[in-house]
């Protein structure tokens, strides 16, 4: 069985960076839309990802963003993955010549394969949860709207993930990674080690 990779999004400071990637994560997310709770400015983003060691990648989060902004993010923060939650199209992503992935909200009637075939860039496609605005809010979505036998396209569960569920989530879907943010936070933006470290733990004991 392959091992499940982690992601601890919308990291906003220094100790959380330290207690993901204690814990074992692979990759940490940094949230570049103003609106969000855990939206960091660029030179915050700049001073966490130096917490970041060799092999946990940085991941750049937008919503329908302005390029001149995706690009100064690029001058200003080293991130190896960009990764789009509005309604970006493939050109959309691909334009800044990075590997990115691609946001799902996931409700009835979503076609996950004809989603896939108009981004087959993407390095990965991020399943979260439909709810109004962007970010799934902490918002689990019917499993079951995965189709049988997964996708070419790596995937990514997200949307309500927690301790408490996640090794329930990974034995049922067995996506390449997932991926939370409140299901591990004490407030918002505020990230709890205990509850990272519980997180990974479910996602390895789920790996067997």
């Amino acid at each position: 069985m392959s091992r499940t990779r982690v992601k601890i999004c919308g990291l906003t400071r220094h100790e959380d960076v330290e207690a993901a990637v204690e814990a074992g994560a692979d990759a940490i997310g940094l949230v570049f839309y103003p609106p969000s709770p855990r939206f960091v400015s660029f030179e915050l983003a700049a001073e966490l990802a130096s917490r970041v060691p060799p092999f946990v990648s940085t991941v750049g989060l937008f919503v329908n963003p302005d390029p001149a902004f995706v690009s100064e993010a690029l001058a200003r923060v080293p991130l190896q993955f960009l990764q789009f939650h509005g309604d970006e199209s493939e050109a959309d992503c691909a334009r800044f010549g990075r590997n990115w992935i691609k946001a799902v909200r996931m409700r009835t009637g979503i076609d996950l394969l004809e989603f896939a075939a108009c981004h087959r860039a993407a390095s990965g496609l991020l399943l979260d949860a439909f709810v109004e605005g962007y970010g799934g809010g902490g918002k689990q979505f019917d499993w079951s709207l995965i189709p049988e036998g997964g996708l070419d396209t790596p995937l990514i569960l997200s949307g309500g993930l927690d301790p408490d569920n996640v090794a329930e989530a990974v034995r049922r879907v067995r996506p390449w990674a997932v991926d939370v943010s409140s299901g591990v936070e004490s407030g918002k933006g505020i990230k709890d080690a205990a509850r990272i470290a519980a997180f990974i733990a479910g996602v390895r004991h789920a790996d067997g």
